[in-house]
């Protein structure tokens, strides 16, 4: 399904409902995309606070932000953008101001009900993320953990953010009255055909040897990236002299997201594969096994097990690797469409009787640029 969810307004309280912070698949060049969306610097934001202290930056009734909570918003944002390949704004840190306020305002509103459904909908979205990446509970744990420890984060802070992130969206439904019948969904659907053609696909096993350290992605040593290239050849020989290759990747394979599923990934289409890995895949026939494959992150080899044709998705249809149907999927983009219209006002209201004010002077001027450019533009439209 093609359709691009609109995120609710403004662009910083969309990374935050959308959770720049929680992994997801953002890196196309690797074939571990829940490993790669995981952040591998340091963590800056703990650093600054050592050394300048960590002073409050903007009040109201009900709400108190702290420098280093913007820094690690403004930090996600960055994030948030280099995954699309653009470049951060200037006025970033107003975005990420303006994030935390309408966060804070937004949750203060939230019942115990919503609390609840936004915790089931983050774990959904958890369970639909290990899903579509053939993650065991082993497996993306030990992702998560490398990540936490560079951000000097515990589990339950992780779990806290990413449910009052998925809570946002549960208040404003709610507070805003907002409702997609059943008709407004099949209505969407009939005149909208593109947006569900499902491309041609791929079902592939990989094995993968990493030539840079996974917890700070810097490249190994010349001698180390040899002795990979030796062992992948290696295992090529093998593999095409008979030996099980599900085994062998069990067995060899340095990526996560398969190797536990015996170096079985997720059906792909082209767009979610780097041009080095799709440029094989697609030219394989069934149960063929390529050449050694280099990427920036390592060595690969992979076997085709299936071409999956492109295909138009029925509106009763499930969408692949998901608990979603169709109509579902339809009436939570429309739902974020109705909330990016009308959140604007709301949010205005809020913060004008909370009595927000900004203590720093650069960045009361940054957010509010961000607010009177935020009044004249479309909402941001990324990819599901």
């Amino acid at each position: 399904m093609k359709t691009k969810m609109k995120v609710i307004f403004p662009v910083a309280l969309a990374a935050l409902v959308c959770g720049a912070s929680a992994p997801a698949a953002t890196d196309p060049a690797s074939t571990n995309p829940a490993a790669a969306a995981f952040g591998t610097n340091s963590n800056p934001e703990a650093t600054m606070t050592a050394l300048f202290g960590d002073p409050v930056i903007a009040k109201g009734k009900g709400i108190e932000i702290k420098q280093s909570q913007l820094d690690s918003v403004a930090s996600n944002l960055k994030q948030l953008f280099a995954a699309r390949g653009l470049a951060a704004p200037p006025n970033v840190d107003g975005q990420a101001l303006q994030a935390l306020i309408f966060q804070q305002l937004v949750l203060a509103k939230a019942t115990d009900a919503d609390k609840a459904k936004g915790k089931e909908r983050f774990n959904t979205s958890l369970q639909t993320l290990k899903t579509s990446q053939h993650l065991t509970d082993e497996g993306f744990n030990q992702l998560l953990d490398k990540q936490l420890i560079l951000r000097g984060q515990t589990r339950n802070q992780w779990e806290k953010q990413n449910i009052d992130q998925a809570t946002i969206p549960v208040v404003l439904e709610r507070e805003l009255n907002i409702n997609v019948t059943d008709a407004e969904a099949k209505d969407y659907y009939t005149n909208h055909p593109a947006d569900f053609e499902q491309p041609e696909q791929v079902r592939l096993c990989d094995i993968l040897l990493l030539t840079i350290d996974p917890n700070t992605r810097t490249p190994l040593t010349a001698d180390q990236q040899q002795a990979k290239r030796k062992k992948i050849d290696d295992l090529l020989q093998r593999a095409r002299a008979g030996e099980n290759f599900t085994n062998l990747a069990a067995q060899y394979s340095e990526d996560l997201a398969s190797k536990d599923n015996n170096g079985e990934l997720p059906p792909l289409s082209r767009d979610r594969l780097g041009p080095e890995l799709a440029a094989a895949a697609f030219s394989l026939t069934n149960n063929q096994i390529s050449d050694v494959i280099e990427m920036s992150s390592g060595y690969c080899i992979i076997k085709l097990l299936e071409k999956i044709p492109a295909k138009m998705l029925a509106y009763t249809d499930k969408i692949p690797l998901s608990d979603m149907t169709v109509p579902d999927k339809i009436k939570e983009y429309l739902t974020q469409q109705k909330i990016a219209r009308q959140a604007p006002a709301y949010l205005e209201k809020l913060k004008q009787a909370s009595g927000v004010e900004i203590l720093d002077p650069k960045l009361k001027a940054m957010e509010m640029a961000v607010e009177a450019a935020a009044t004249n533009a479309p909402a941001m439209t990324p990819e599901p």
